[in-house]
């Protein structure tokens, strides 16, 4: 007997032993996947955390060239093979060869070794000598003769690559002369365009005397064509004399400097009677005479440097009465010294400005910055400056025929904090406006990078929803979770939360095609809609407490909303058939028409209306979701506690539930709005993408997110567009970040204010 009892007693503690072992064993396989699973749950949050970190890296080094400031570096000297005083300078877009323009003849100078071709002779030159040349760097030019006459040219550049060397030759074209002034005077002051009409030129013949010359041809069917000369002289009344000429491309202005300090615009309209349309003057300081003026690319920025060193930029603007006025744009950085040259960018809007001392400024029209100073004063005196047709090089002559040659490195003049963010004065614009355009259809096109409007637009578009959005998604939630049958809920709710997985390209497709056109019959309708609504529900309540008791017994707590339902069809069409008989009676028979008319309101069709209630169907489900776990788990006891006290269901959710999860009720929000700001196909889709800083409703805009599928696949990789596109998906990344940590910060401390609860 005492043996087995030893026997069990032995067995049981080995028994015990291994269900100690057992249990160890599974205790410490559990701590091991508890390690495990904490181990890769902290390196998921830390992969997530450096994958943003590359985005955001990624994003920025492709937005950081943005903002590096313009370079110039220098290249080296080389002699100018003459010893002729140089007139003018110009290069060939590899800046390989640069060809000056002498008294006598046109010099041409490599840029890589300093050798000297034989120098070209202009046929029609001979006796006479070159005293004056238009502007250089726009293709055709004219020489100014001291016999009176003038003479068309072009320098035009061949590439060919033999033995695989690439090779620039140069070609001189000249046309036939012509003589503006009969008396024979020498034109050292000249203009000359070829206009759609044909060339026009300008000659300064005197101190205050210029001929207008128009050459005409026009080509026949059958023989020859016919060339007709048209010759204005202009005899200004003027204190001084010329010192600048400059003509628009189009042949419709002359532009007239003067040594007092004034500009005259001629009308070159009319071909028999040009008249000086208006004198302005145009000196940084009263009695400062002009020295130099020019246009920039596209003819419609007039550039004018003084004698004080002044240099501002103006255009032709037309004021309220419809007549065209000379306006100042922007006053440039001043040089020390007289401003004695202007050469424009054939590339875009920016200039470079020469001083006496031979200190040539970069310029950028658009922005009214000067950007870089070039080089250092010349001991030697100046003669004259290029800029490279690529306006990627600069090439400057001193008094002694020597070139300098500057590698410039500026490929992106136009982006700046200003031109981003600020408002600018584009040309063609009555005032300084945020503008967003991208590309245009001319060569000469000034790009508008302005971010402004596509801001606003991001935040329009995301208010209109959230307005939308928020009431339904809020009201929703709260009556899910505190009135809503349980059995009910188990199906409304899986039902919404199904809404979410609706692609946003559908929606924006149902929009842009099914819901823009239907909105815009029904507009004062749908106005009249919440207040109709309304007021039929509270009706209804009120009636239904007249409902006897025995009937209303057989409604099941929590699935009154079958009630309703019926009364908001009711409402909604009720209203949209008011809403025919409001626009007849009060708005004139056209909604559209009465905005305009009386609030300067245009209806667009596919509009910030349209897009929150669609953009707002794709954040509700985001909202409810949240909103209504956070209700939800409330903990019972607040509620019972508060009804055991005598507070309605109604007073218990919006006093102790509604504030005991307004933690979580914010991070829908939050959340919600997050999801709005970077919504791409809605917007892109139902808004008309039109870049427009306006508040109304009726209006459309264009969003950051939009924008960045639209411009992205056109933009060259590379360029300004394509970094500045960078820059709009870096604003959206941190507007996200900033606001998410402010939601963060605001649900802590609302925790922490109910967490005693």
């Amino acid at each position: 007997m005492k043996e087995n009892t030893n026997v069990a007693i032995t067995g049981g503690s080995h028994q015990a032993t291994r269900l100690l072992s057992t249990t160890g064993e599974r205790l410490t396989r559990r701590l091991r996947l508890d390690r495990l699973a904490g181990r890769l749950v902290t390196l998921g949050g830390v992969t997530i955390i450096f994958s943003i970190l590359a985005i955001f890296i990624v994003i920025a080094a492709e937005v950081y060239p943005l903002l590096k400031k313009p370079t110039a570096t220098f290249v080296g000297t080389v002699p100018a093979g003459t010893d002729a005083a140089v007139l003018a300078v110009g290069v060939d877009e590899y800046r390989e060869i640069a060809y000056l323009i002498t008294a006598s003849d046109i010099q041409l100078t490599s840029l890589k070794d300093g050798a000297a071709p034989p120098p070209i002779v202009p046929k029609g030159l001979n006796e006479a000598r070159i005293v004056g040349t238009s502007a250089l760097g726009r293709g055709l030019f004219a020489l100014g003769l001291s016999d009176g006459r003038v003479i068309p040219a072009e320098m035009r550049f061949s590439v060919s690559f033999p033995d695989g060397q690439r090779r620039v030759d140069a070609e001189f074209i000249e046309g036939d002369p012509m003589t503006p002034d009969p008396g024979k005077r020498p034109v050292a002051r000249i203009a000359h365009v070829a206009a759609p009409n044909g060339p026009i030129t300008a000659a300064v013949v005197g101190p205050t005397d210029v001929v207008l010359l128009t050459v005409t041809a026009t080509k026949a069917l059958i023989g020859p064509s016919t060339r007709e000369e048209s010759r204005r002289r202009l005899s200004l009344p003027i204190e001084g004399e010329i010192t600048g000429v400059a003509l628009d491309g189009r042949g419709e202005n002359l532009f007239i400097g003067v040594s007092s300090g004034q500009v005259l615009r001629v009308s070159a309209l009319d071909s028999t009677e040009p008249n000086i349309a208006e004198t302005v003057a145009v000196g940084s300081r009263p009695g400062i005479g002009v020295t130099t003026m020019g246009f920039l690319i596209g003819d419609r920025t007039l550039v004018i440097g003084d004698t004080s060193g002044g240099v501002s930029s103006w255009q032709l603007l037309r004021t309220d009465g419809g007549e065209q006025r000379l306006t100042k744009i922007y006053d440039f950085q001043p040089h020390a010294g007289p401003v004695v040259a202007f050469a424009p960018s054939s590339r875009d809007k920016g200039f470079i400005t020469v001083d006496a001392s031979g200190i040539p400024l970069l310029r950028y029209g658009t922005t009214g910055q000067t950007l870089l100073a070039v080089g250092a004063k010349r001991e030697n005196g100046f003669a004259g400056a290029a800029f490279a047709p690529k306006a990627d090089g600069l090439i400057t002559i001193d008094a002694t025929g020597r070139l300098s040659h500057w590698t410039l490195d500026n490929p992106h003049p136009e982006s700046t904090v200003k031109s981003l963010f600020g408002k600018l004065w584009y040309e063609g614009y009555a005032a300084p406006e945020h503008v967003w355009q991208s590309t245009g259809g001319t060569d000469d096109f000034e790009a508008k990078f302005s971010l402004t409007p596509l801001i606003f637009g991001t935040v329009k578009g995301t208010l209109y929803a959230l307005f939308f959005a928020i009431p339904v998604a809020l009201l929703g939630a709260l009556y899910a979770s505190q009135f809503m049958h349980p059995t009910l809920k188990g199906v409304m709710k899986p039902v919404v939360e199904i809404m979410a997985a609706l692609p946003s390209v559908v929606l924006g497709f149902l929009a842009g095609l099914w819901l823009a056109p239907m909105v815009e019959k029904v507009v004062p309708g749908l106005f009249l809609m919440p207040i109709i609504t309304a007021l039929l529900i509270l009706m209804t309540v009120f009636c239904w407490r007249f409902v006897p008791i025995g009937i209303r017994r057989r409604i099941r707590a929590g699935t009154e909303i079958f009630l309703l339902i019926p009364v908001v069809i009711l409402g909604g069409w009720i209203s949209f058939q008011l809403g025919g008989v409001f626009e007849r009676l009060l708005l004139s028979g056209d909604y559209r028409g009465w905005l305009l008319q009386v609030l300067g309101l245009t209806y667009d069709q596919r509009n910030s209306l349209v897009v929150g209630i669609a953009m707002g169907f794709a954040v509700i489900p985001i909202i409810f979701t949240i909103a209504e776990d956070s209700l939800s788990n409330v903990p019972p006891h607040l509620v019972a506690g508060s009804l055991a006290l005598g507070a309605t269901r109604w007073q218990t959710a919006l006093r102790v539930v509604l504030p005991t999860a307004s933690p979580g009720i914010f991070s829908a929000i939050m959340i919600g709005f997050g999801r709005a700001v970077g919504e791409t196909m809605i917007v892109l889709m139902a808004t008309g993408n039109t870049p427009v800083m306006d508040w109304s409703i009726f209006s459309g805009f264009r969003a950051l997110s939009a924008n960045i599928a639209v411009e992205l696949p056109e933009a060259p990789e590379g360029g300004t567009l394509f970094r500045i596109l960078f820059l709009a998906a870096l604003l959206l990344f941190v507007m996200t970040f900033i606001l998410n940590t402010i939601a963060e910060l605001v649900r802590l401390k609302l925790r922490r204010r109910y967490r005693y609860l």
